[in-house]
């Protein structure tokens, strides 16, 4: 299946506001009461369920509560723990990874949910899932699967197509999580031009950017990629001196700016600081000298499995049977941990007596 046909699958189903006709049992019943009662009219209603496949309801559990579940207890959210957020595996228990960053970036964004009364199961099913699709070794990493792919004639690689991807197709040896709409919907949308129809899905959207900034930062300065007096000084003056205070005057600004508006926004002011901050880390940190250090290696061992695996296209697991061959060796480099890559290029291109 093809990024267009992904896309156009997640886009194509209008995002319910309003709670449906003829709820069935108890517990469906009683939670649209519960919603209509404390709800924004603007929140996502849990029902009814707008999944791909059709399926009973849970009886204890909403379908977005249902969603969090299976998204929790899948083989790519585990791998998550071993998958760079910026530093590629790091000497030090506390730098975060792919899955700390999404444990807090979903927190904070079902902070503002519930500020805002909106779905917190359904912001936090989004939350839990918008990165599922990240390859190893962090931006390096997407961006050499990008230019692999692309090298091989494929559509190239955007992390947020193969969230969506992840959850549709591959999980479950390819029967997928059949996720109900609007948290497929978030999560193409997490990244990318567009905005999500849902304002829960919006959150997301700025959230991941409030806490992946903000928490680098702090993983940079104990690193000693940067010092505390090379942070921009006007950016860190306006937003806070802390990871902590940073991240409690975004969410107050977001809170405070959307509360009576039909989108999830912030101040030009609160919002062109947090963007500079953004091309600061980048500049400086995502693929500043320390990341450049790694940016050859990372690629020369993503095009060397790439061209090893599609050389030997029968050894890759084969979940989508739609899938081309630039397709499949895409899924697999994309679901690798960092060590786990590692450790295939080892096998494969070093000589057994370099490895001691």
């Amino acid at each position: 299946m093809s990024d267009e046909e992904v896309q156009g699958k997640a886009a194509e189903v209008p995002i319910p506001t309003r709670p449906g006709d003829g709820p069935g049992s108890d517990f469906e019943r009683e939670t649209l009461e519960r919603e209509e009662k404390f709800f924004s009219n603007k929140a996502v209603r849990s029902y009814p369920a707008d999944r791909p496949e059709p399926e009973p309801d849970s009886q204890w559990r909403t379908p977005f509560q249902r969603d969090r579940d299976r998204i929790v207890h899948s083989k790519s959210f585990r791998r998550l723990m071993h998958k760079t957020q910026v530093f590629i595996a790091p000497e030090g228990d506390h730098y975060r990874t792919r899955l700390t960053h999404t444990l807090e970036a979903t927190g904070i964004a079902r902070t503002v949910a519930r500020a805002l009364k909106l779905n917190e199961d359904l912001t936090e099913a989004i939350g839990l899932a918008h990165d599922l699709g990240h390859p190893p070794f962090g931006h390096i990493g997407e961006n050499a699967l990008d230019e692999a792919s692309q090298a091989h004639g494929g559509p190239g690689f955007k992390h947020n197509v193969h969230s969506l991807r992840v959850v549709d197709v591959l999980e479950r040896e390819g029967r997928g999580l059949n996720l109900n709409q609007p948290v497929r919907e978030g999560i193409l949308k997490h990244t990318g031009p567009e905005k999500s129809a849902s304002l829960e899905g919006q959150i997301v959207r700025l959230v991941d950017r409030v806490a992946y900034i903000n928490h680098d930062i702090d993983d940079a300065l104990r690193a000693g990629i940067l010092g505390a007096g090379d942070l921009p000084a006007e950016e860190i003056a306006m937003l806070g001196p802390t990871g902590a205070s940073r991240i409690d005057s975004l969410v107050k600004d977001i809170v405070d700016q959307s509360m009576e508006a039909d989108e999830i926004r912030q101040t030009e002011e609160m919002g062109m600081a947090m963007l500079r901050l953004r091309k600061f880390m980048f500049d400086n940190v995502y693929l500043g000298p320390e990341a450049r250090h790694d940016h050859d290696r990372v690629h020369g061992v993503i095009q060397a499995l790439f061209e090893h695996y599609l050389e030997r296209i029968d050894e890759v697991p084969g979940f989508d049977p739609d899938a081309d061959p630039v397709q499949r060796v895409t899924d697999l480099l994309a679901g690798m941990t960092d060590r786990y890559c590692i450790a295939n290029y080892t096998a494969v291109y070093v000589p057994e007596g370099s490895r001691f």
